[in-house]
């Protein structure tokens, strides 16, 4: 008896995961705990064993593709075993063929020539209807039907290509597609695997895919590839420029209508000019388009394939862009008291500790009771479901930058009942995990409010993304010597040399206003020139 292989869940937030890689092809024997597969979620890369020993009988999932927990990948069983395998799909696929061949025989005597019969069954109808013959400025009009036949002969190279129809819906395939170490491979003939999705985009928008540059692994056709033809208007242009050569076989079939007059015979001819030029005209625009991804490489340029990280992040910051309406406010804040109590405990700290005293764990502190303060801040926003999640517990999500090899925001669970010390253990803690290449799934999500530090390295004043669900992004730029006008107790001022850095907030304005960014940042800032820091530290 087989065993199925779903898509397992990584972690209590994961919902989907993409297939990566099959360390096992149909066919190949296997034995239980052996790696089967690999799947990326998110950032994060996870082999998978296989929960049975025998022969893989059927992949239902190709790599690349990302779907849902429990989602059936694969069948495991005894060789001979009836699993469905690829090899049948296609020929059940490919019976649909004849029905489309057999219905254009009766109206094409002859297959050569199938540009030139739909032109006699218009004129046929020509002499029944007595007035649309004598403006022949209507047959240009009536040549776009003759474009019909084309479609048909579009999907037979699809059916060839027909896998089983259990494969998984992919939910965000471009990130692999792109991480393929294979270049755009032009398809000819047989176009290799197609998901049901490419083949439905296909059909529906008239597409021949054998003309189509697949980047997927091996040149597969993604479901990125026909999209990015669709939105480039180039998948029009074959059906619109296919209506010029028919004009070209009209003088061949009047022939077979001499009765007609002669000088019937050169009025057709230009007309079918003009129609063709609107047609190339349409088609126009299609080579820029397929040229526009094209990237310039000029002499000595390296061309780098980018990793799933890259491609990830890149995703990501996108989404939130065009997601949430990001907004910037920033205050200055004067860190003279905290780096006082910073210099005065840093030594012990570091030896109890074993790692430095840095301000981070001075603002995450204050910015969680910030957070209870303003709790629409610790908050998820969703528009399309008019719902936002006011969040009980703070988990503090920090970025943790991967020595430039790309960036993480690693959670901080329960940040809200932690005192300063406990904060700053676990910085350490989730940092070390990230740049040790230890991430697990839930460490990169449930986040309700992200900091990001980007202070060490110089930074002066910066306005990063929303890691969206949440609603807003602090960011802690670098605290420098720099001149403060300060009042005495007696009210006298004086300029005095303070230590003084930024805090920048990016926050969604869909989920609140100014009023609320400005007195959040407030509140921070109070709570770092006043708080009583070192009783945080005993």
């Amino acid at each position: 008896m087989s065993t199925t292989v779903t898509m397992p869940q990584l972690g209590e937030t994961v919902t989907e995961g993409t297939i990566l890689r099959w360390a096992k092809q149909p066919g190949d024997t296997i034995s239980e705990d052996e790696v089967l597969l690999e799947i990326s979620t998110d950032k994060v890369d996870t082999e998978v064993p296989s929960p049975a020993s025998g022969t893989i009988l059927e992949i239902l999932v190709p790599e690349g593709e990302t779907v849902a927990v429990g989602t059936e990948l694969a069948r495991i069983g005894e060789a001979g075993e009836g699993g469905g395998g690829s090899a049948p799909a296609p020929a059940a696929e490919a019976q649909p063929e004849p029905p489309q061949s057999q219905p254009e025989a009766p109206q094409q005597a002859q297959p050569e020539p199938p540009q030139t019969q739909p032109e006699p069954q218009q004129a046929q109808p020509e002499p029944q209807q007595a007035q649309p013959e004598p403006p022949q400025a209507q047959a240009p009009q009536q040549a776009p039907p003759a474009a019909a036949p084309p479609p048909p002969q579009e999907p037979p190279p699809q059916p060839s290509n027909g896998r089983k129809g259990g494969l998984g819906r992919g939910l965000d395939s471009l990130m692999d597609e792109a991480a393929a170490k294979a270049g755009p491979v032009a398809a000819v003939g047989d176009v290799g695997l197609l998901s049901p999705v490419v083949r439905k985009l296909a059909s529906e928008h008239g597409i021949d895919l054998s003309q189509v540059n697949g980047t997927g692994r091996g040149g597969r056709i993604t479901r990125h590839d026909v999209e990015a033809l669709i939105d480039s208007g180039a998948a029009a242009a074959p059906a619109a420029a296919e209506p010029a050569p028919t004009p070209q076989p009209a003088p061949q079939a009047q022939p077979e209508h001499a009765p007609q007059p002669a000088a019937a015979q050169p009025e057709p001819a230009p007309q079918p000019e003009p129609a063709a030029q609107p047609a190339a005209a349409a088609a126009a625009p299609a080579p820029p388009s397929q040229e526009q991804p094209a990237p310039a490489v000029g002499r000595g340029d390296e061309v780098i394939e980018l990793d799933r990280m890259r491609v990830r992040i890149a995703e990501n910051m996108i989404r939130a862009k065009q997601t949430a309406a990001h907004v910037w406010t920033s205050v200055e804040v004067d860190f003279e008291h905290v780096e006082r109590v910073r210099q005065k405990h840093k030594a012990a700290f570091k030896e109890r500790e074993g790692f430095s005293l840095t301000y981070l764990p001075f603002i995450a502190r204050a910015t969680i009771d910030a957070l209870a303060e303003y709790p629409v801040v610790n908050s998820s926003f969703f528009l399309e479901k008019r719902q936002r999640i006011q969040h009980s517990a703070v988990n503090l999500g920090i970025a943790v930058d991967l020595d430039q090899g790309g960036l993480v925001v690693m959670k901080v669970p329960g940040a809200d009942g932690l005192r300063m010390r406990g904060i700053a253990r676990e910085v350490r803690r989730i940092a070390e995990k990230a740049r040790g290449g230890s991430l697990e799934p839930d460490d990169l999500s449930g986040s309700t409010f992200t900091i990001t530090n980007p202070g060490p390295f110089g930074s002066f004043m910066s306005a990063p993304i929303i890691n969206i669900p949440n609603v807003a992004i602090l960011s802690t730029d670098t605290v420098a010597k720099r001149p403060v006008v300060i009042t005495d107790k007696d009210g006298n001022d004086a300029i005095a040399i303070h230590h003084v850095g930024y805090l920048g907030l990016t926050w969604d304005h869909r989920a609140f206003d100014g009023s609320t960014a400005v007195l959040f940042l407030q509140h921070i800032k109070q709570n770092l020139e006043t708080w009583d820091w070192e009783q945080e530290l005993a």
